[in-house]
């Protein structure tokens, strides 16, 4: 028995707006009106898209003040370990922890370990690897390089209404709006 092909899922609506004033102001109007799971592309980045939509956590820098902590910790460690118990070395009667000597590698340890963490935690927070996005279904989405902005309500939003969320999104004044599908 052959089965009906189902319905492709939706990602979510896409308005296309003309400029970075009017993405702006939909991203703003947006986020007061309760929608939190959207996204804004432009093919430049814009400050106050940002702070329209609410972001305002910076992971990346938590993980690289943790990264640089645990890179100075195992730099002076590893200068104390070596100096004091693998090879031991007393030269002109000073101290086997001489700790101004742990400086530079303590230094280089801690820019290496956290340059580290910044670029896995960023590739880890943005999803990469990531070949392909449902946003890729639109054709229009093919400008967003060069010279378009698109503001985008994913359905995964607890607000998220498809006839709802089209009129509120047609009410921005939009260029056009298109359904997402994965």
């Amino acid at each position: 028995m052959h089965q009906p092909a189902s319905a492709p899922k939706i990602y979510g609506l896409m308005a296309e707006f003309e400029d970075a004033t009017a993405l702006t102001e939909a991203a703003r109007a947006t986020y007061a009106a309760g929608y939190r799971k959207m996204d804004a592309y432009s093919p430049f980045p814009i400050e106050p898209v940002w702070e329209a939509m609410g972001v305002h956590e910076r992971p990346v820098s938590f993980f690289v003040l943790c990264g640089g902590i645990i890179g100075m910790i195992a730099g002076f460690g590893l200068c104390y370990w070596v100096s004091t118990t693998a090879y031991p070395l007393n030269i002109g009667g000073r101290p086997l922890n001489s700790w101004p000597a742990f400086i530079p590698v303590t230094f280089e340890v801690t820019i290496l370990i956290a340059s580290f963490a910044a670029v896995l935690s960023m590739i880890g927070l943005n999803g990469l690897p990531m070949p392909y996005h449902p946003v890729f279904n639109v054709p229009a989405f093919s400008r967003a390089s060069q010279d378009k902005f698109f503001l985008a309500i994913e359905a995964a939003d607890p607000k998220y209404d498809g006839t709802k969320t089209f009129e509120f999104l047609k009410s921005l004044g939009p260029r056009e709006i298109n359904e997402v599908e994965n």
